[in-house]
């Protein structure tokens, strides 16, 4: 029996002050790509002390005030069984009554009926303590919960509860019962404990350290909580790199390339710490191109990220979004040209489709409900092997889905959770000649002016080097020959010219850096 291919994983990360860019490659194929703004806020996992602006019967839920432009949703489901005792020890602390009382001393009350009412419970200007779990999307606000929780690396610890869980993935009967012994010897009173996939194997001194720390974090929220005015952050769910540190790394990366030191340092300290072997696949980026530029991230963006993406033998898909769902359609191309069998062609198109659909529903975090038009298939047979290949691709997806079988006119619905904005990257370029206007100048203008903007900036800034970035269209003309005009030019303003190309700009576009990568302003 033939091994498997091993998974060859690679994570690229772009630190700048704006936002931080995640690349996650599989044998060499970008499969995520995720965009953080540096400034972020209303993250899923952050913790506010809101106040009820609005409570609404008819939906058996509240609108909460958290200081976004859109009021924030909470429905009576989303309460959590323990929000009466969560509800106490707030108005405590609220109250400045609660010096003395330790929360591992709190008396808990009983759960609140399943089947109650938002009126019962919450009232038009009362403070809540809530947590994010949906963060805002289009014109909505966003999802709220009243059943707090503490993400670790290992575990996830809950305030209220008692219970320890074992991930559903961790399969050793064995393991799992080792795992609940030792944390139900070592878990706080009031709190309960989900044990994460990655925590197999793991000694207790290693959860114990991340429980005592996970503890202080929630408790000390409340410290000085009664001289604070909703609406108002008590949690920050951690900062962008110990956020990528705990959901995103593990021991089977093959490369992890960054390029700021910082983060480089910390990353590589986290990587000694779970595998000390593997502590050479951290590797800082100096280069002086954008690294993404450099390894090819931003060429894989172009071709991925468009409406029309193709993936094999001529076949290729077609992506629209709408604000209900996400419609995909298949499309054979020019493949069918060679093949006589039609239904051949068809299963082998849609059994590729079904691998790239997969990968694009990561690669753009595509959430709520898709529709897929697979090319018609006349056979049960097909239809089955089409709908085990989709599941097989989507296991290895984190994220909740859920995938239906084809109905009788080849359409797929595929249902995956959407909790943060769905990852939309404009591919599209404006008329490189035109720039959008509809009106160009003489071409025979554009060399000269090029030139004269580097002679502007030669004599402002001193430079013996310059390193200038184009479209690799116009790289290829300066750098053509022997007698090139880079040399002419590099020759007639006493300075050292390198033309970079990059993949990513507009035919006409252009822009100047030191040879040290520094930006000079055009």
């Amino acid at each position: 029996m033939s091994k498997e291919k091993e998974v060859v994983r690679e994570l690229i990360v772009d630190a700048t002050s704006q936002e931080i860019s995640i690349a996650l490659l599989e044998n060499k194929d970008l499969v995520e790509l995720n965009k953080v703004k540096s400034n972020l806020e209303f993250s899923v996992g952050d913790i506010y002390l809101g106040k009820v602006k609005k409570v609404m019967p008819g939906l058996n839920a509240a609108f909460v005030n958290i200081g976004h432009e859109k009021d924030a949703f909470l429905h009576y489901l989303d309460l959590g069984p323990q929000f009466s005792s969560l509800n106490k020890y707030l108005k405590l602390h609220l109250n400045r009554k609660a010096r003395g009382i330790s929360f591992q001393k709190f008396k808990r009350i009983p759960d609140i009926n399943k089947e109650g009412k938002m009126t019962e419970v919450l009232e038009s200007g009362q403070k809540v303590l809530v947590q994010i779990v949906k963060e805002p999307i289009s014109t909505k606000g966003p999802r709220l919960t009243s059943e707090i929780s503490m993400p670790g690396r290992n575990v996830v610890l809950i305030p209220f509860s008692d219970k320890v869980s074992i991930s559903s993935k961790i399969e050793s009967q064995e393991e799992r019962n080792r795992l609940k012994r030792l944390l139900l010897s070592i878990k706080p009173k009031n709190y309960g404990l989900i044990v994460r996939t990655v925590a197999e194997a793991k000694k207790v001194a290693t959860f114990d350290a991340e429980i005592r720390g996970l503890v202080k974090k929630f408790e000390t929220a409340f410290y000085g909580i009664a001289d604070v005015k909703p609406p108002k952050l008590l949690v920050s769910e951690l900062n962008r790199t110990t956020a990528l540190l705990r959901d995103v790394l593990n021991v089977s990366f093959n490369s992890i390339v960054i390029n700021d030191e910082s983060m480089y340092r910390e990353i590589k300290e986290y990587i000694k710490e779970i595998a000390p072997e593997k502590a050479k696949i951290v590797k800082l980026y100096a280069g002086a191109q954008p690294i993404f530029e450099q390894l090819g991230i931003n060429r894989k963006i172009k071709s991925l990220f468009g409406t029309t993406v193709s993936f094999k033998n001529g076949a290729y898909l077609i992506i629209e979004h709408t604000e209900a769902l996400h419609v995909i359609d298949v499309n054979s191309g020019n493949r069918s040209k060679g093949i006589s069998d039609q239904a051949t062609n068809a299963l082998e198109t849609n059994l590729a489709a079904a691998d790239e659909i997969a990968r694009q529903l990561r690669l753009r975090d595509m959430g709520g409900i898709i529709v897929v038009d697979f090319i018609d298939m006349g056979t049960q047979e097909h239809r089955q092997m089409l709908l085990d290949r989709m599941k097989k691709e989507m296991a290895i997806d984190s994220t909740k889905h859920n995938i239906l079988p084809l109905s009788k006119f080849g359409l797929m619905q595929i249902t995956r959770q959407r909790v943060r904005p769905e990852m939309i990257i404009d591919v599209a370029e404006k008329c490189p000649t035109c720039n959008g206007t509809g009106e160009i100048g003489p071409s025979l203008q554009y060399m000269d002016a090029l030139k004269n903007q580097i002679r502007e900036r030669v004599e402002e800034y001193k430079l013996k080097k310059l390193v200038l970035q184009v479209h690799p269209f116009i790289e290829a003309y300066l750098n053509q020959g022997m007698r090139s005009p880079r040399k002419k030019w590099s020759k007639e303003l006493n300075c050292k010219i390198k033309v970079r190309a990059m993949s990513t700009f507009q035919l006409l576009q252009y822009a100047f850096a030191t040879d040290k990568g520094e930006e000079i302003p055009v």
